[in-house]
């Protein structure tokens, strides 16, 4: 499967049209239904492998965010052979009362995962409360760049991100 073939599927089965809100509150005309990606497990495993490609050398675990990172995570680990740390918007209330579950965070390089990075508010929060946990957070890795100021916003909190897709390249399917 080429590149343009990856970004058509994707397209295909997760842009939709219509009015949206998203996280950062503002409208959107368009929506990419990251679930729709991550629900059929051939297509999720084959852009984990791609994905696979863009983690930085000398990563030591793979943390992503809740709740669309947690598919994506879970199937790039696998090609990754790295271990997997599951972060909470918020730490849970109960058990264990961790923000992160899975695999130990402190003292490690830790890289983020997420699903669709638009601008980038959650990837910013989450870094955070790792980093107060302990972890060394520099880079992140994404399916979906909607090139809407997160890969700035990130850059200015000290992250780079690497997205495997862009809206251009989704765009440019059309």
């Amino acid at each position: 499967m080429t590149d343009s073939d990856l970004a058509r599927q994707v397209r295909t089965v997760s842009r939709l049209t219509g009015e949206f809100t998203l996280r950062s509150g503002r409208t959107a005309t368009e929506y990419f239904d990251k679930y729709q990606f991550e629900a059929d497990p051939v297509l999720l495993d084959k852009l984990a492998e791609q994905l696979a490609v863009l983690i930085p050398e000398g990563t030591e675990v793979l943390a992503g965010l809740e709740m669309g990172g947690i598919a994506v995570v879970t199937a790039l680990a696998r090609h990754a052979k790295l271990p997997t740390a599951f972060v909470r918007k918020q730490a849970k209330q109960y058990g264990t009362a961790r923000l992160a579950e899975g695999a130990e965070v402190a003292g490690r390089r830790v890289l983020i995962v997420e699903d669709v990075v638009t601008s980038g508010g959650q990837v910013v929060l989450s870094t955070n409360d790792l980093r107060r946990l302990g972890a060394h957070v520099d880079h992140a890795v994404c399916v979906i760049d909607r090139q809407e100021g997160g890969a700035a916003a990130l850059a200015t909190e000290g992250i780079t991100l690497r997205a495997l897709l862009t809206r251009a390249d989704l765009d440019a399917v059309a």
